[in-house]
């Protein structure tokens, strides 16, 4: 049977039920959702928290921070926080579930605000690099110690190459947050694969990017900067139905996808070990480079900020089975065994 490190997810909103930008999440609400995760064989991760209002984010964190410091798991898995807005493209197409009416141009007093009285860091955050003030707080936020990604952005190949240059070192689910429509070649897709200072994260659902798309976009950026995440909302791992996500309506399909009532995406359903069975099935990688593009790439990507804040993390690792499903999980002293 093969075995991994755990596996670190970097953008996941809510999972089993739970929605980790309630405001009225618990602890036992965030154990139930970790205690899910660690059965697909995530034993790191980076809770997400979307685009809203400065005093709706504060509350947010709050809760969200609360819930981890107060539960069993939390305290191992959850190093710290990804804050993916509010400074993001509002423009049709680009801002995809977040509330355009809620985003603003970059402003780091924001994010301080937003972080203060936290137990741990937000280590990571997504922007928009074309907005007002971005490439300015890129600099601020990277020398700051936290990672910057780029998401939700129409920006083209300049201003990503400004945004490196000050630090941007990551792509949010590179190929979605865009419109239908785009020049071409000369878009925001092309301009984060032609940036090699990025890493890149990819929804490997079938749904977000259709597998052949994601098996050239990954040849694209390189196997070694290419990583799997989930963007997995409240619906992941929960069977078909409503569900509430930051405050809005949404409904787990059929088909696997999660929708506003307006038909949109909003964030996905998947787990993070059928992301890495997917992309062993479609042919784009081995097991190993799944494992890695799902576990050491991830952890590669928000190191430097894990060194900048001294956080050490727990060792994790996950046992497989020879068709890829998780049959044992270890994180520090934490052991789980799932049936065959």
């Amino acid at each position: 049977m093969p075995i991994s490190p755990g596996l670190v997810d970097l953008q996941i909103n809510g999972f089993a039920g739970v929605d980790f930008n309630d405001p009225a999440i618990t602890a036992a609400d965030l154990d139930r959702a970790l205690e899910a995760m660690l059965a697909t064989g995530v034993t790191h991760c980076l809770p997400t928290i979307i685009t809203a209002h400065p005093q709706e984010l504060a509350e947010r964190f709050r809760a969200l921070d609360a819930a981890v410091a107060g539960s069993r798991l939390g305290p191992l898995m959850c190093p710290g926080y990804h804050l993916e807005g509010p400074f993001l493209n509002p423009a049709p197409g680009y801002h995809g579930c977040h509330p355009p009416q809620a985003m603003t141009a970059a402003r780091p007093e924001l994010i301080a605000e937003v972080e203060r009285g936290l137990s741990r860091p937000i280590l990571m955050v997504t922007l928009a690099a074309e907005r007002e003030g971005a490439v300015a707080l890129t600099k601020t936020l990277a020398d700051g110690g936290k990672i910057v990604a780029i998401g939700h952005s129409a920006a083209d190949f300049d201003q990503v190459s400004a945004a490196a240059d000050a630090g941007l070192s990551l792509s949010t689910h590179l190929g979605n947050g865009l419109p239908q429509t785009l020049h071409k070649l000369a878009n925001p897709i092309f301009a984060q694969l032609a940036e090699d200072r990025l890493m890149a994260g990819f929804i490997a659902d079938g749904i977000h990017v259709h597998p052949r798309a994601l098996a050239a976009l990954i040849r694209a950026k390189g196997f070694e900067r290419s990583i799997l995440v989930t963007d997995a909302v409240v619906a992941a791992a929960a069977p078909v139905g409503r569900y509430h996500f930051a405050g809005m309506a949404v409904d787990r399909m059929p088909d696997g996808s999660v929708r506003q009532e307006a038909g949109l995406l909003a964030g996905s359903a998947l787990c993070l070990d059928e992301a890495v069975r997917n992309v062993v099935a479609w042919g784009i990688a081995t097991p190993a480079q799944a494992f890695a593009m799902a576990g050491s790439h991830a952890l590669a990507a928000i190191r430097p900020a894990l060194e900048a804040h001294g956080i050490a993390l727990a060792e994790g690792e996950v046992e497989w089975s020879d068709d890829l499903f998780v049959r044992r999980v270890r994180i520090a002293d934490q052991e789980r065994r799932y049936d065959a």
